[in-house]
């Protein structure tokens, strides 16, 4: 079993599994994109309290999308997309929608964290919290967490090689306060709290949109049982994930690294037995 203990799948016991005795409940992230306006505090915020490097000043030709995407200097990424629609009944010919679609992403701190089992040096870790966080102090800048990430949020510096991603404001947690960029969202769109109580939160969210007419709103990474345990950090969209450049069906990279050391342990017992038995008849051949 990896360190992101797999039998604790239905996403609420990883703390208790990392070894920590009376654990707060795990908290996270549930980002209503539906309400999001794109203003951006949430980036400002993050970069603010975690005195991240600025980024993002370049003319990218994406809409007003200036950081384009989660990396080092980037813990929070505002996507603007913008969708043009086939008209309705009636428009003018050749007439078309324009509808935008806005979303904060963030790392998903997930239940089975590929990125953990991976770090050879311990640099990345579990908290009482159920986050998953980089210690830059620990990091060897390996880079091996990089390619294990199935959302690809995580990334070194071009300075240091150091890895560096979203630590849920573990500062701040730790003295009782809710993270930065959900205490500057003016909206609501990313709300804070026991990921339970998020999730319910979420559901009944949902059932409103849909009972509106919002027959394509989904939520993203709530289900335990997908393909990383669930996220500690999980979203409601209006359209399919890849509109919003997440993969429609992660999966934790190192969900096989079990069977292949298995494997692996069977083959070097079995080439043992070999070569043990080629010396022992070799010295007693005549």
């Amino acid at each position: 079993m990896t360190r992101s203990a797999r039998i604790f799948s239905n996403g609420q016991a990883v703390a208790a599994a990392s070894g920590y005795d009376g654990a707060p409940p795990r908290v996270g992230f549930f980002t209503d994109t539906s309400v999001c306006i794109g203003c951006k505090a949430c980036e400002v915020a993050c970069k603010e309290w975690n005195r991240i490097p600025e980024d993002g000043l370049t003319f990218t030709a994406m809409s007003y999308d200036n950081t384009q995407g989660l990396g080092a200097d980037s813990w929070r990424h505002v996507a603007f997309v913008e969708q043009v629609r086939e008209g309705a009944p009636g428009d003018l010919a050749g007439a078309g929608r324009v509808r935008w679609l806005m979303s904060s992403d963030v790392c998903k701190h997930c239940t089975e964290a590929a990125c953990l089992d991976v770090c050879p040096t311990g640099a990345i870790l579990r908290t009482e919290f159920g986050t998953v966080v980089v210690q830059e102090d620990v990091c060897n800048g390996c880079g091996y967490c990089v390619p294990a990430c199935p959302f690809g949020v995580i990334d070194q510096r071009k300075e240091d090689g150091r890895a560096w991603k979203c630590t849920l404001c573990y500062d701040r947690l730790g003295a009782g306060h809710e993270p930065a960029c959900a205490g500057a969202c003016p909206t609501e769109s990313i709300q804070f709290g026991p990921l339970d109580e998020l999730r319910e939160r979420a559901d009944r969210r949902l059932a409103a949109l849909h009972g509106a007419g919002m027959v394509d709103a989904r939520l993203y990474g709530r289900d335990p049982d997908d393909g990383v345990g669930g996220g500690g950090a999980f979203f409601l969209l209006l359209d399919d994930p890849e509109v919003y450049g997440l993969p429609p069906d992660p999966v934790v990279t190192t969900r096989d690294l079990p069977q292949m050391w298995l494997h692996a342990g069977i083959a070097a017992v079995a080439l043992a037995v070999t070569v043990a038995g080629v010396f022992v008849g070799g010295h007693h051949a005549p």
